[in-house]
């Protein structure tokens, strides 16, 4: 009887799985927009694959994905001779399937992206699709994830790696708009306040807030010159550190000055010191990715060296030990924890933030496409008291987001999740290793570039667009 209950539940939710994302809430939904709603679902979706992308590198899954033709060779054993010791044959299927499972996430939401070009309402038959139909979604993205495990390895994890670092790096460029875009409405809410009531409070706040992220930017870069770089090498190092170091506080001093503060009364030094954090969070990326181990210690070998120091004979002193422990190849290095970490921060906030006034949305909405709608248009529409609240399509005048647009941003950061994972380790040309390479360096740290110049811009173009509106 439970059983015919169960099936029952679940055939009652198969019409609300081909419905609208504001029938797959129900009852449970809040007093919001369906375009919230919709990028809310969208977003879910993408945990979803970014935590299957984890399981993929557990023991137990990669011990049945060896049984995948072409994953691991038999011949070469449980383990596969590495330039620097060995690799355990188990983190190289996980490695391989983490490349299939962000194939099928990217695939999907690059198609999507093509397919919701040019959507300008919610009345256009294409919208329905967007905001619907989440049950024959899952079972593409199901079917083209098991097609994907198909896929003849050949030259595919090659080419797929030179996709992901591509995918990656944008992601990583539109990763610092949504920070920048958090700090200013942060840096313009507490401003607000303090003209409201207050002042010396909420300055206080400001001041310490922007005072935290500056001193956690400075102790990184004096760790960075600690353990990153020697007085004998380590020259690419010294270079990375100082030149970023030059280049955030160049930034930090534009941002203050009494022109940009003229043209955007908002920019201040919240903003520059989230992009000095960011920015050194990427050189600390970009570092340990280096082939040269000496110049790339784990972080296990650093807090070794710190609590376990050696004592030098020549003078007496204290120095610190200088065994390097094998690199892992586990997916849970710290840096690669807090780039996830940001990586769900920035895709829950591109899937909340509303306001017309942001730049999330200037980014995915140019001025042409539509009128952009109050963030609680049509949300009380039809509403009485004691009456169930419903989510409701507050897109018929225009839409609030690029549908195109956010479904490439989430392609991007699928391939983003899927270099975090690996590590952005290269695999070799016989496709039996994967190693750090200098590429991948060089590419993080030209995304930090790219990062710093795009701040830069931001707070230059209203003097250079004069004829533009960037209230």
């Amino acid at each position: 009887m439970g059983g015919v209950l169960g099936l029952c539940s679940v055939a009652s939710w198969i019409p609300c799985l081909c419905s609208s994302a504001a029938c797959v809430v129900c009852r449970c939904c809040p007093n919001t927009g369906n375009s919230t709603v919709t990028r809310l679902v969208y977003a879910f979706l993408m945990l979803l694959g970014a935590l299957l992308s984890c399981v993929m590198l557990t023991p137990g899954i990669s011990d049945q994905l060896k049984k995948v033709p072409g994953f691991c060779e038999e011949s070469f054993g449980s383990e596969i001779l590495h330039r620097n010791g060995y690799v355990n044959c188990n983190m190289l299927v996980g490695y391989k399937a983490v490349y299939r499972v962000g194939f099928a996430m990217s695939v999907f939401f690059f198609l999507f992206s093509l397919l919701m070009f040019n959507v300008k309402t919610s009345r256009d038959p294409r919208a329905a699709i967007h905001n619907g139909f989440w049950f024959f979604k899952i079972l593409i993205i199901v079917g083209i994830m098991v097609g994907a495990f198909y896929i003849p390895e050949g030259s595919f994890t090659r080419g797929w790696f030179g996709v992901g670092i591509g995918g990656a790096c944008s992601f990583i460029v539109i990763q610092l708009v949504l920070l920048n875009d958090f700090a200013h409405s942060l840096n313009e809410r507490w401003v607000q306040r303090m003209e409201e009531g207050n002042s010396k409070c909420w300055y206080a706040v400001l001041l310490s807030v922007t005072g935290f992220l500056y001193t956690v930017a400075a102790i990184g870069v004096v760790l960075f010159y600690v353990f990153y770089t020697k007085s004998d090498g380590c020259t690419e190092n010294k270079f990375f550190i100082s030149f970023n170091l030059i280049l955030c506080v160049i930034l930090s001093v534009i941002s203050i000055l009494p022109k940009i503060q003229d043209a955007n009364p908002n920019s201040g030094l919240l903003q520059s010191s989230v992009i000095t954090l960011y920015t050194v969070y990427l050189t600390w990326s970009a570092m340990s990715n280096e082939p040269d181990r000496s110049c790339n210690p784990s972080l296990l070998s650093i807090i070794s060296s710190v609590s376990s120091p050696t004592h030098n004979p020549a003078n007496g002193t204290m120095v610190p030990a200088t065994v390097e422990p094998p690199k892992s190849l586990q997916w849970w290095d710290t840096q690669n924890i807090i780039g996830l970490v940001l990586f769900v921060f920035c895709l829950l906030y591109s899937s909340i933030r509303n306001s017309s006034h942001s730049q999330v949305n200037k980014l995915t909405l140019s001025g042409h496409d539509s009128v952009m709608l109050d963030d609680t248009t049509g949300s009380n529409v039809g509403l009485e008291d004691g009456e169930v609240r419903r989510v409701e399509d507050n897109e018929k005048d225009g839409v609030q987001y690029s549908y195109s647009f956010y479904h490439a941003l989430l392609c991007f950061a699928s391939l983003y999740v899927m270099m975090t994972l690996t590590n952005w380790y290269s695999p070799d040309a016989d496709l039996k290793t994967i190693t750090s390479k200098w590429p991948a360096v060089w590419v993080k740290m030209g995304s930090s570039w790219a990062c710093l110049l795009l701040y830069l811009w931001t707070m230059i173009a209203p003097l250079i667009l004069t004829n533009r509106d960037f209230s």
